[in-house]
């Protein structure tokens, strides 16, 4: 068998769990509440996800100083305990539910399943999380002063899908510094005149 095969076949959610070192004891716990609710576990993004019909309901993944429960149309839900969080301003339809020890996750087992429960109920339902358009991103000033400047350039990003632009915009207002916010964008106006998106190899 060709070895470069045989090491990107995905891992099953047994050897995630068994091999995991961080958060270990919180994901098994986090597990059980998972499985409970008769959703499809796989693995995606290397990390424990949930599904319906193959529609993404929530997902486990943890980070240095937490652990979370990420529901992919978090938006949509009520949330009467006030404790689903939105991880940055751009993030529109993901909600986190974080964790940092096991205790906080067995305290809140039963706000945990009911909020799995109407998850599962907006996603039979078809509800859908309404995007903001592009044109309600914000433009960095930086990039502006480019546009005005320079028809091409102004002409090659309206010409580019609606995803590619929001892209960009959200690459570039994502620096916190207008040094860098400017360095980004010179690096990608060659991209953006040749119709690519941020992420295009070619």
């Amino acid at each position: 068998m060709d070895q470069t095969l045989k090491k990107t076949k995905p891992k099953s959610a047994d050897s995630f769990f068994k091999e995991t070192k961080s958060w270990k004891k919180e994901f098994e716990i986090l597990r059980s509440i998972a499985l409970g609710s008769k959703l499809t576990e796989e693995i995606k993004w290397g990390q424990p996800c949930y599904t319906l019909n193959g529609q993404n309901i929530f997902l486990l993944h943890g980070f240095k100083e937490y652990c979370a429960i990420l529901f992919f149309k978090g938006a949509l839900l009520k949330d009467p305990k006030k404790i689903l969080i939105q991880q940055t301003g751009n993030v529109q339809s993901a909600r986190q539910i974080r964790f940092q020890n096991s205790s906080e996750i067995t305290k809140l087992q039963s706000t945990l399943k009911s909020y799995i429960k109407e998850a599962i109920q907006v996603e039979t339902s078809g509800k859908k999380v309404v995007m903001k358009k592009t044109s309600e991103f914000e433009v960095p000033e930086e990039f502006l002063r480019h546009l005005e400047s320079n028809p091409k350039l102004h002409t090659a990003f309206l010409s580019l899908t609606p995803g590619r632009q929001r892209g960009y915009l959200l690459h570039f207002s994502g620096a916190k510094r207008s040094e860098t916010r400017e360095e980004r964008i010179k690096k990608q106006i060659p991209n953006i005149l040749n119709g690519k998106g941020l992420n295009d190899s070619v």
